[in-house]
């Protein structure tokens, strides 16, 4: 079983709830994204630009996020697109965050985790 296969599985299924968590705490522009999943995952997802469009699209797109423009002051100037969370996509944080429970639950108790690796 090849681990980096597995881990680049669980990270992809796991892409969309993360994203949707963090604009659902403070609304951020596609960089800032990056920045913050890298920094609160200590570099476990390390994204990139190619990997995090097309999930904001489909979020966007299932009416789960919101886009906005802001133009930036600064020495230049710079326009960003912000990502907001809508009422739907409260609503789908707690239906994946019920589901990812579950999930973890069911896991483990089929993996008979409990605390003990060095089996």
């Amino acid at each position: 079983m090849n681990l980096e296969r597995i881990k680049k599985q669980l990270k992809k299924g796991t892409l969309e709830i993360i994203i949707l968590r963090l604009i659902s705490k403070k609304e951020m522009y596609g960089y800032e994204i990056i920045q913050q999943l890298d920094k609160a995952s200590n570099g476990f997802y390390n994204l990139k630009e190619g990997s995090l469009y097309p999930v904001l699209y489909r979020l966007e797109d299932s009416n789960y996020i919101e886009s906005y423009m802001v133009i930036e002051d600064g020495k230049r100037k710079i326009t960003r697109k912000y990502y907001k969370i809508t009422d739907k996509g409260i609503s789908q944080i707690h239906d994946y965050l019920k589901e990812w429970q579950n999930f973890v639950f069911i896991t483990n108790k089929i993996l008979d985790i409990e605390g003990d690796y060095n089996e």
